[in-house]
């Protein structure tokens, strides 16, 4: 059984269409933010969406009790928390790190979708990047 009908014997159907949705329509927009941090005009509202995203991420598999997508954006949100408080752009280092932290979450839709178990997190996405600007 993979974690597409695991969550389905536990949640209502409704419940776990609607999580799938959501969180497709929030990989979706991950890239363009992103490399958009690399633009200092973007980078203010760009980054406070970013980090909506991965609260939002963090929030619907906390209900779901997803950890390793708990996990990771709990880590990824309180990244993103520090890189508010800056003016930007965010270097290539950060952008890099972050387009990266995106096609896990890309992969973990696919292992949704596809009712796969969920890919490992990657060893090296745990490591933070330098968050000061070159």
């Amino acid at each position: 059984m993979g974690v597409r009908r695991e969550l389905e014997a536990n949640f209502d159907f409704e419940i776990v269409d609607e999580f799938l949705e959501h969180f497709s329509m929030m990989v979706d927009v991950m890239e363009p933010l992103i490399v958009n941090l690399s633009k200092e005009s973007h980078y203010k509202d760009d980054i406070n969406e970013l980090f909506r995203i991965f609260h939002n991420l963090k929030s619907a598999s906390s209900f779901l009790r997803l950890e390793p997508i708990i996990r990771l954006s709990t880590f990824v949100e309180s990244a993103l928390e520090t890189l508010r408080e800056e003016d930007g752009p965010a270097n290539e280092e950060v952008i890099t790190w972050l387009l990266s932290i995106s096609d896990m979450f890309e992969k973990w839709y696919d292992d949704l979708k596809l009712d796969n178990d969920l890919s490992k997190i990657e060893f090296a996405l745990l490591k933070l990047p330098d968050m000061d600007k070159n």
